[in-house]
This record gives structure tokens, sequence and C-alpha cells, in this order.
């Protein structure tokens, strides 16, 4: 597992009907995560983004 991987605790996520989501993007800092989901909200306002903290331990399924 690369670095990069191991140091991204916060994820962009699309929140889709029946509490279901699709992982968009991962980030480091938790403004960069925000702004990026700010920047899609503005870009397809219909859909429905968060930032969640991820807490998933790498590497396991």
């Amino acid at each position: 597992m690369a670095y990069r991987e191991q140091i991204t605790p916060w994820v962009v996520v699309r929140l889709l009907p029946n509490f279901r989501h699709v992982d968009i993007a991962r980030f480091y800092k938790l403004a960069d995560a925000e702004a990026y989901a700010q920047i899609l909200r503005q870009l397809s306002p219909a859909a429905k983004y968060t930032v969640m903290y991820d807490a998933t331990e790498k590497g396991k399924p």
C-alpha cells in the first residue's frame, strides 16, 4: 500500500438512495475535502455530496 493511501482520512462521497454512497475523492486535509465538495455541489446541484472521516483500516476488506 502506498504511503499516500495511508494518510488520506477524509473522503468526499456522493449520497445515493437507500443509504448508499459512492466515494469520489480522498484528502489529507479537511479544508481541501470541504472545498472540493463545495465545487461539486455548484457543478451538480441536484446531487448530494458530503465529507466523511474514513475510519476504515487500510488494506482490510
